[in-house]
């Protein structure tokens, strides 16, 4: 499918950002975005680049209605002589789909999902950040656009690619953070579409984010729906915790975003010879062993923070501090590890990198 190129008028573009340390993430948007229409007749079809503008919805659209909504997280790096790597950007495409089929939408074609990945991050490559640790986020999303009340999966969709010139996820930057435990609230369960990058699952986060908010916390550490006493997700990314020698991480029962950076930290430590164990963690078990000090680091992963420390946890009104409550070896390590695969500046053992430009 051909792709047709609408640039925006250039009296009419917008300034790129001059101070790079205050972009914050996610609150400016570039020029241009990528856009296909979806219908049941006609399959994926118009697809466009074109200036950024509002969308036309009827109020009847079904993604307003019933949830019908998914989209994916993934950046576009500058590197050395001006390049241009996306990360794994395959593995993006392929959970989308999943996504997609679980909540009965058209998956979106791989090869055109790329090639306008790829034609939009080089139409917009001045918007690529040149400091360390920015980069371009770039949100792909699909909607539901049927105009009509009535539990049913939409007849026509559109699917679009936003993106963003970010600079750290977390104000604090690469600091340990502080979550908060959730008994009252649950993120997914079982059967449910936990799994999924669905717009309906963090819908459901918010109340109990507002409540880490209060207490001071970055985010919230989920657990699980039945008992609420095993660890699964913490806010927008997987956790790991190093106890003795192992790296443990909640497994991928059904209810927990497979991340594909949580997959690089596995695949990435497990090549350094780190036992890796993908299994279930109670609270119990995390503060017997923080108080008995195997415990000694813990992280977040996933797209928009790569690896974010984790220093303390909040849990039924007592502060925790886990291990020294500083950044730990391995964090550090995997962190700056996989940032430097990412924008070009060491070998890339795993084929992970993708330079367009």
């Amino acid at each position: 499918m051909d792709i047709k190129v609408k640039k925006v008028d250039p009296k009419i573009m917008k300034p790129k950002p001059e101070d790079e340390s205050k972009l914050g993430f996610g609150q400016i948007f570039t020029d241009h975005f990528f856009i296909v229409e979806y219908d049941s007749d006609k399959g994926w079809h118009n697809a466009s680049i074109e200036p950024l503008r509002p969308l036309s919805l009827d109020p009847a659209a079904m993604c307003l209605h019933y949830g019908q909504e998914i989209f994916e997280g993934m950046k576009a790096y500058r590197g050395e002589n001006d390049s241009v790597y996306l990360f794994r950007p395959e593995e993006n495409i392929n959970r989308m789909g999943r996504s997609a089929e679980r909540l009965c939408m058209p998956p979106m074609d791989n090869d055109l999902f790329m090639e306008g990945l790829k034609q939009l991050v080089l139409l917009e490559r001045d918007w690529i950040p040149r400091g360390a640790g920015s980069s371009l986020y770039i949100r792909p999303t699909m909607i539901a656009t049927d105009a009509a009340l009535g539990v049913r999966p939409s007849d026509k969709y559109l699917f679009y690619i936003i993106m963003s010139p970010v600079g750290a996820y977390y104000p604090e930057g690469f600091s340990p953070t502080r979550i908060y435990v959730s008994e009252k609230y649950v993120r997914a369960a079982l059967g449910g579409v936990g799994d999924c990058k669905a717009a309906g699952n963090y819908a459901a986060s918010l109340y109990a984010t507002r409540e880490a908010t209060e207490k001071g916390c970055a985010q919230v550490l989920w657990l699980d729906a039945r008992e609420r006493k095993y660890v699964e997700e913490v806010g927008t990314s997987n956790i790991f915790f190093v106890i003795g020698d192992d790296l443990i991480t909640p497994p991928l029962s059904g209810s927990i975003l497979p991340g594909i950076t949580r997959d690089s930290v596995i695949r990435l430590a497990g090549s350094w010879g780190i036992n890796i164990l993908e299994r279930q963690l109670s609270m119990d078990e995390i503060l017997s062993s923080n108080a008995d000090g195997t415990l000694k680091e813990a992280f977040a992963s996933g797209t928009a923070a790569i690896v974010s420390p984790v220093g303390q946890i909040h849990y039924r009104g007592k502060d925790h501090v886990l291990g020294d409550g500083n950044t730990g070896p391995l964090t550090e390590k995997l962190y700056n590890e996989i940032l430097r695969i990412q924008y070009g500046e060491k070998e890339d053992p795993f084929g992970w990198r993708v330079k367009i430009s």
